[in-house]
């Protein structure tokens, strides 16, 4: 039975409102003032308001903001005996759903009444589909339609369970964090602690202790005995983020560890147990870095028992509006904005730009947009320049905030690529006489890079 607050400072409105929605099976509360109906509305949220817009304090139309304010989803329909178009505008501007002229016929309040029922059927059915959508297009935190994507969840949900070393390898910004999550909590560890550190934002002279603890006395600064994170992650799961800049002689420490499962604390005599699942991340290729000598193949066999690797986001522009619905929805609620989507100029925009800072480089465009938009609808002047106006590939990176040179090349070489294809309308030979290289190198970059 759907529930509608009545709410007008006439006694005999309220009485006859009262008596004909009961009479067709509505469940009916009323209040005198929009003040009161504020209270019961804390107390017990209607499906449904229909308020007069003139009564002594608050109006209507306040009312109807007032509820939007406080997320409250009743459906709002106004009344006055004013009857202007101007009232009707202002209303639905304030979020009012309908609008009824006093006085009115009883069959206009019941049309108005089924009418916002049906709407609000839909919208909830419309609500359920989306998140059944999401649900399968979804692991944890992360979001992906696309068959990339799709993969690394299959991926995730098989290792999960195994008590292993996991690798994750990816670009800046692809969610490496968000993947060892979801491995935390689909594992029997999941009750246990999460514990994530960015090896390369703490000082080497700090990092031992902090990955394996110190005894009180160890150095100058040590005033008392503190756990480290291993042991903080004692049963549960460590993230070790950017990896690849821990120093050689950590990583011996590191391997020990892994191999032994258990730690030193500095200025310690004796072995301490600790029981964690490590899982590692890195933007750098560890193979690469073993070759250079920069990294420990001993230790970086131990790691890589397990392997995720996440596709950068311009391998897989198809996930791109899923992104875009799911950050606005999130930024909506975190700032109190109320923007309904993009219009067409800036989706193409946002579907053509190369991301080289990936998914956090579109979450903070996002949330810029949100809160420069003047209407509800996104548009490309509340995009940054760097998206709105061609450039070249080296000021779209170095905008970006991006410093890695391995990534520059990387883009600069897939940029030069496609533009060469376009200008050959697709015709490969002639794509890498421009270029420079032989058909076959041509033909494993064009794969490397997901191009089309």
């Amino acid at each position: 039975m759907a529930r509608v607050l009545v709410v007008d400072d006439e006694e005999n409105i309220r009485l006859v409102l009262r008596t004909l929605l009961k009479k067709h099976g509505y469940e009916v509360t009323t209040a005198a003032s929009a003040e009161e109906a504020l209270a019961t509305i804390e107390d017990d949220p209607p499906d449904f308001v229909i308020a007069d817009v003139r009564m002594p304090g608050m109006s209507g139309i306040d009312l109807v903001r007032e509820l939007s304010s406080r997320g409250v989803e009743a459906v709002t329909i106004v009344m006055s005996a004013y009857g202007s178009v101007e009232l009707a505008i202002e209303a639905m501007k304030a979020g009012a759903y309908d609008y009824v002229s006093k006085p009115f016929k009883q069959d206009e309040v019941l049309l108005a009444l089924r009418k916002a029922e049906e709407r609000e059927s839909l919208r909830r059915e419309n609500a359920r589909l989306r998140k059944q959508v999401r649900e399968q297009q979804s692991l944890g935190a992360m979001l992906g339609k696309s068959s990339a994507m799709q993969r690394v969840f299959r991926t995730v949900e098989k290792v999960a369970g195994y008590d292993t070393t996991v690798l994750v390898q990816g670009e800046s910004g692809t969610g490496k964090e968000l993947v060892a999550r979801a491995l935390h909590d689909l594992s029997p560890r999941s009750a246990r602690p999460f514990v994530a550190v960015n090896c390369g934002a703490i000082p080497e002279a700090l990092l031992e202790s902090e990955l394996f603890g110190h005894k009180r006395g160890a150095f100058t600064d040590a005033h008392s005995d503190k756990k480290g994170l291993f042991e903080a992650a004692d049963g549960g799961t460590l993230f070790l983020d950017e990896l690849g800049e821990l120093p050689l002689q950590l990583q011996v420490k590191l391997l020990r560890v892994l191999q032994e499962g258990t730690v030193r604390p500095l200025g310690a005599t004796a072995d301490r147990p600790v029981d964690v699942r490590v899982v590692a991340a890195t933007v750098r290729n560890l193979a690469d870095e073993v070759k250079e000598g920069r990294f420990r193949e001993d230790l970086y066999y131990r790691l890589n028992v397990l392997q995720v690797d996440i596709p950068p986001l311009r391998e897989r522009r198809e996930d791109i509006p899923l992104l875009l619905e799911h950050f606005i929805e999130a930024h909506n609620g975190r700032l109190g904005t109320r923007i309904r989507g993009i219009d067409a100029k800036a989706r193409k925009l946002l579907l053509a730009y190369p991301w080289p800072g990936n998914v956090r480089e579109l979450e903070n465009v996002v949330e810029r947009a949100v809160v420069l938009a003047e209407g509800d609808v996104v548009t490309a002047d509340d995009l940054p320049d760097r998206i709105k106006e061609p450039a070249d590939p080296a000021r779209v990176v170095l905008e970006s905030g991006e410093l890695s040179i391995k990534k520059m090349q990387r883009f600069m070489e897939r940029t030069l690529i496609a533009r060469a294809l376009e200008k050959t309308q697709g015709n490969r030979t002639a794509a890498a006489k421009l270029l420079e290289i032989s058909n076959r190198a041509l033909l494993y970059k064009i794969k490397d890079y997901g191009l089309r």
